[in-house]
């Protein structure tokens, strides 16, 4: 199995660091996937999520396996799609820990990624991402009710990455569900960019209170408690516990089929540097 992160190894080696410091803040969590290639990812910080996705007509098979999801040697993190027989597997790990901002403190949760260089047709019914989800859902709150913040998805190879807020109702409600709240940003190369959320609740009144997307350092969307307009909805967002996800689905209703010719899929995966949580 050591021989799947060979290649990929190579390219890894200079780009890997670990998390930096940031004035102002502090370090509460964070992961940068030291270990041997081939290695799975530390049971210690991650679940592997294991059970088949049918909410959004994917297509893949989630694994425990370093086929689909393995440490590269050089301080990453490599999440790989498979077709073998038309048959797509790929890997979804999960923080065991859950993060939740404290009053008057900003919460800040990012990660440095980069994907594969297939062309973008080889790239159809890839969807991967980096995103968080209420905690209450491993208690039996159900989606969307939980609340989740996407802080980075992308699909098809296309030159465009999305942030998106779900909430409240699973029809319609303050977050336009099942589509819910997206917000867009360039992404024209496959290069490593840092993804990063803040949430902000320095000021007392809910309604003040704001999230934000960040791509390399740069605000492209803002979300306050205002525009949600309902304070349990927004507490689910902005003062609840949340797990931190990484995957990388295949199809579904956003993305559409896979291309059934993708079969080397070391062009199509997510490559991850690091993830960590910051405070005030």
């Amino acid at each position: 199995m050591r021989a799947y992160a060979l290649l990929p190894f190579l390219s890894s080696l200079t780009a890997a660091l670990a998390p930096p410091n940031y004035p102002g803040f502090r370090t509460l969590w964070a992961e940068h996937f030291p270990g041997n290639a081939g290695d799975l990812p530390s049971s210690s910080n991650w679940d592997f999520r294991l059970e088949d996705f049918q909410v959004n007509n994917e297509v893949q098979r989630y694994q425990r396996n370093p086929h689909n999801i393995q440490i590269s040697g050089g301080g990453t993190i490599q999440i790989v799609p498979r077709n073998s027989g038309g048959k797509w597997t790929s890997g979804r790990i999960e923080s065991k820990t859950a993060h939740c901002p404290q009053p008057g403190k900003i919460m800040m949760v990012e990660a440095v990624i980069r994907f594969g260089d297939h062309p973008r047709d080889r790239k159809q019914g890839i969807w991967p991402a980096f995103w968080m989800l209420g905690e209450s859902v491993r208690r039996g709150t159900n989606w969307p009710m939980c609340g989740e913040l996407d802080i980075m998805e992308t699909v098809n190879g296309a030159p465009t990455a999305y942030g998106t807020v779900h909430c409240g109702s699973p029809n319609g409600g303050p977050c336009n569900e099942p589509m819910g709240r997206p917000a867009t940003v360039d992404l024209h190369d496959n290069g490593w960019h840092k993804w990063s959320i803040k949430i902000d609740l320095t000021n007392g009144d809910w309604r003040a209170q704001q999230i934000q997307w960040l791509k390399d350092g740069n605000v492209f969307s803002t979300l306050r408690g205002a525009d949600i307009g309902d304070q349990g909805v927004w507490g689910t967002l902005a003062h609840s516990p949340m797990i931190i996800i990484l995957n990388l689905a295949v199809g579904g209703s956003w993305p559409g089929p896979p291309n059934a010719n993708t079969a080397d899929s070391w062009g199509s995966m997510m490559e991850v540097e690091y993830v960590a949580v910051y405070s005030t």
